[in-house]
This record gives structure tokens, C-alpha cells and sequence, in this order.
């Protein structure tokens, strides 16, 4: 049976450590230490390394992990100067399986440019390990890629079953919550998850795993269809927006400033 661990990380970051047995594996080690300390505690072996993209809050611990688990694969994004950075690294394309025998484990991996040209996604066993491209109430920022192209990583999310379990890497929840207020103030869906999470801060546990059903009720930036969020996207861009793109790029860039 697996289990999934939240290691917190720097101001806001998690990393996910998957168990089974003696072996785990981490994604988006942005520290070594806390790692390390949980796999002594835990007493695991780390087996693999999965990135989903290059920034230094989502790798920087990958030196010292291998280092201490010389035999730890490595598995990232393609992108060339993260190669160059990390040579270990297996680099995975948009369609490929990465099957992890010894955790009993297989991931589809999901090409999802927008906040980086080449982020990727793992999925499965239900789960969707989504590094900065979906948040819970949110998205990533646009970073290196367009409006068009995270529009499309986030249109491919949504048609994954409403059961899957959304693992982002940030407790970003109650700002991105606050953002969708603005522009669905009566949403009820909303509402309801507002008060989840004002609870589960207070008490100090993560607001992670979401699901992609929820998501899919209060996350405005996968609502860009609704008469609501299109009214307020138009409004937050002083013009009419022609097509969803324009509705979620409106979105995106109120949400750069709120």
C-alpha cells in the first residue's frame, strides 16, 4: 500500500515523498535536509527523483539527496540546461510511462507548458503531481510560456477524471482562493472551500490533495466558460474578451497583481 507524506519546504513549498515498503520516492526536492530527515525517521531508502520542472525551489536539494543515495534514478523534464546542471538526469517526454517496479508504480508523464517551456506532470494511481502548473484555486504564472499554451496544459487537466488528486507544489490556496472570490463572489462551491481551508490553516495542515472535481467548481482559471468569469474578466481588461484564451490571459494577468 502506498502512502503519500507532504514534506514542507522553504516558505510555501511541498515536497511529496511516495512510500512502499522500505523504498520512496520524492517530487520536487527543493531542499535536501527536510528529506533527509524524514526518509532517517521513516527509515527509507530513497529509490527516485521525479522534477517537474527547473526552478531552483523545485531541484536544489537533488545534489546532496544523490549524493547520499548514490543509486537514486533521477527523472525530469527534457530540457537541456537542467541536463547540463543535473547529468544524472532521465529526461521524460509529453506521452512516455515511467514504470518504478520496486515502488510498483507507473506514471504517465504530461507535457503542460506555460509556466516553464518544458514542465511536465506525472499520473497516476489517481493522482496528478502537477509541480507549478495547476494550484488549488490557482495556476502558475507565465513565466516562459504564453496565455494559449497554459490555457491548453489546463484544458488537458480538466478532461482527467474529477476524482484525481491535484499534489501542487505550494500552499498557495487561501490567496488563490481570495483571487476567485473577486471574480465568483457567489459561488457556493467557493464559499464552501474558503471555509475548509480557513480551517485547516489555523490548525496548521496543508490544504493538499485537492481534487480536479473541486477544482473544477471554484478554480476560476479552469471556469473560463462561465458567464461569471467571462463578466469579470472583461471587466479587469477594460474590453471584450473574444474567446477563452483572452478570459483566462485577463485572468491571469489581474491575478500578477491582486
Amino acid at each position: 500500500m502506498h502512502q503519500i507524506v507532504c514534506i514542507p519546504s522553504r516558505k510555501d513549498n511541498y515536497i511529496w515523498l511516495i512510500k512502499k515498503d522500505a523504498l520512496a520516492l520524492v517530487v520536487d526536492p527543493g531542499e535536501a535536509e527536510p528529506v533527509l530527515a524524514r526518509l532517517t525517521a521513516l527509515g527509507l531508502q530513497l529509490h527516485a527523483i521525479l522534477l517537474t520542472h527547473h526552478h531552483h525551489d523545485h531541484v536544489d536539494g537533488v545534489p546532496a539527496l544523490l549524493a547520499a543515495f548514490p543509486a537514486c534514478r533521477l527523472h525530469g523534464p527534457d530540457d537541456a540546461a537542467l541536463a547540463q546542471a543535473l547529468p544524472a538526469l532521465e529526461r521524460l517526454r509529453d506521452g512516455q510511462r515511467l514504470g518504478l517496479p520496486a515502488l510498483g508504480l507507473e506514471f504517465e508523464i504530461l507535457h503542460l507548458p506555460g509556466h516553464t517551456r518544458s514542465h511536465i506532470a506525472y499520473l497516476g494511481q489517481g493522482a496528478l503531481f502537477c509541480g507549478d502548473v495547476l494550484f488549488s484555486g490557482g495556476c502558475g504564472r507565465l513565466l516562459e510560456g504564453t496565455a494559449s499554451q497554459m490555457f491548453h496544459s489546463l484544458q488537458r487537466l480538466k478532461q482527467l477524471p474529477a476524482g484525481t488528486k491535484v499534489y501542487c507544489a505550494h500552499e498557495y490556496t487561501q490567496s488563490n482562493l481570495a483571487f476567485c472570490l473577486q471574480v465568483e463572489p457567489d459561488n457556493p462551491a467557493l464559499l464552501a472551500r474558503l471555509r475548509q481551508v480557513a480551517r485547516l490553516r489555523q490548525q496548521g495542515v496543508p490544504t493538499l490533495p485537492s481534487s480536479l472535481g473541486d477544482e473544477l467548481s471554484y478554480n476560476v482559471f479552469l471556469r473560463t466558460a462561465e458567464p461569471a468569469v467571462i463578466a469579470a474578466a472583461q471587466i479587469f481588461s477594460s474590453s471584450e474578451c473574444e474567446n477563452e484564451i483572452q478570459v483566462f490571459a485577463s485572468l491571469r494577468e489581474k491575478k500578477n497583481t491582486a
